[in-house]
């Protein structure tokens, strides 16, 4: 490392030292779990501190006893958060010093603002240590910060010189922006790059456009968040740069809590902090392993603004490795958003990575956009090369997933518009009928 990135490793460890080294603590737990499996009996005990903690100091659970089991407590989400916000609040930490306030992206409607004490700040601090060394990120070094730097994100200059940050706008990524954005990496000696995976995606289908020599670069590190990057495009990020592309599981809500493992797939999850549920899409019903349900967290360490069983909206399937007393938890594969989900003409939901899978390579396309319009019609928006895109090789990949009576529509169009949080949104499904929507 050179000496600023060496300089800020030792003061943050420093500066932790003098606090009682409690982001060292709760790092050591997370790497604990990680490599033996997660207490059951431990998760058990956190699960009744929060919610007797809940029914203390909020409003909304005052009504339940103290020892109500996890599973006889309402499922929330957003719209339950923003109707009755000040209920969720905890007594206890109204205006404590060392707080912050976190927003959703606000990507599918209002932002929400969740209060985070300081020992959840401490132990999200940990977290991103954990899964940032595991990507091959470490505190200090120089990273460029992808995505669209709304009002109330921006980081001050004092904080991006303390995290030796950059923050690289993507709210318009044409070919002019993105070549500029490649040149800074290299004249800034980058070493990590952290975005929205769509917006990564756009600069590796630009490196392969333009010929880009990336042997000179300084990046060894690549982390996508926010939306599931296709495997053939995370293979070539990995061997354009020469150096591991390992997407973070998060949230704005709750933090990091999970990470790909440098080979596969699926998500490790981290049991330690985090207790997640697989319900039905149709009930509050638990899910099978490996059967296709709603992500429902419980944030066991959020004290100032309790989050328990908290519908992100998310769909995946799960696995658990039971060990004794311990276990390890795992996402198999994540289906993004519930209101995203895509379906056959026969009413079988569709992972939208089917079209990610089979549009990754075609010649000539630079973005798309799939929208389910009815129960069998659908539009396909390209942006890309007309003259070099092979639309009938296009509709052969995708129609089979479909069905018979399918009918695909192509649609050319200049760009693919980003929502306010700097997403784009590949898969839409417009059909207002559609099951569970």
């Amino acid at each position: 490392m050179i000496l600023d990135e060496r300089g800020r490793w030792f003061a943050f460890f420093l500066l932790d030292s003098l606090r009682g080294e409690k982001v060292r603590k709760y790092y050591d737990e997370i790497r604990k779990g990680y490599r033996e499996g997660t207490s059951v009996r431990e998760t058990d005990g956190k699960i009744k501190e929060i919610i007797s903690h809940a029914v203390k100091t909020t409003g909304y659970y005052k009504g339940f006893a103290e020892d109500t089991p996890l599973e006889r407590l309402p499922v929330v989400n957003k719209d339950t958060y923003r109707g009755q916000y000040d209920a969720f609040l905890s007594s206890e930490y109204r205006n404590a010093k060392g707080s912050r306030v976190m927003s959703t992206s606000g990507s599918t409607g209002t932002p929400l603002q969740i209060i985070q004490d300081r020992d959840k700040i401490d132990h999200d601090t940990a977290d991103g240590i954990f899964f940032g060394a595991m990507a091959g990120y470490y505190i200090g070094m120089k990273m460029g910060f992808l995505r669209v730097w709304v009002h109330g994100i921006k980081k001050s200059a004092l904080r991006l010189f303390a995290e030796n940050m950059i923050m690289v706008e993507t709210s318009s990524l044409g070919d002019a922006d993105i070549r500029k954005m490649l040149d800074m990496f290299k004249k800034k000696k980058v070493k990590c790059l952290i975005g929205y995976a769509s917006s990564l995606a756009e600069l590796s289908r630009y490196i392969d456009r333009n010929d880009v020599d990336t042997s000179r670069f300084s990046i060894r590190s690549i982390i996508p968040i926010s939306e599931s990057m296709p495997p053939a495009a995370r293979k070539r990020l990995a061997e354009q740069f020469s150096c591991p592309v390992q997407a973070w599981y998060s949230n704005e809500e709750n933090g990091i809590m999970g990470i790909q493992p440098r080979e596969g797939t699926s998500y490790y999850i981290d049991s330690e902090n985090f207790h997640f549920e697989i319900l039905k899409t149709d009930s509050d019903e638990p899910c099978k392993d490996g059967e296709l349900g709603r992500i429902v967290i419980t944030d066991l360490r959020n004290r100032a603004m309790p989050i328990i069983r908290y519908d992100t909206g998310d769909l995946a399937k799960a696995k658990r490795e039971v060990r004794g007393d311990r276990y390890r938890l795992f996402l198999t594969e994540i289906y993004g958003r519930r209101g995203d989900m895509i379906y056959d003409t026969k009413g079988n939901i569709l992972t939208p990575m089917i079209l990610s899978l089979n549009l990754w390579d075609v010649k000539g396309v630079r973005q798309f956009r799939f929208i389910q319009e009815t129960e069998n019609t659908y539009t396909l928006e390209l942006n890309g090369d007309p003259f070099k895109m092979d639309v009938d090789d296009i509709l052969g990949r995708i129609r089979p997933y479909f069905g018979e009576n399918a009918t695909i529509t192509p649609v050319f169009v200049d760009e693919i518009p980003v929502l306010a949080s700097g997403k784009r949104r590949y898969v839409e499904n417009r059909w207002k009928k559609a099951p569970g929507l």
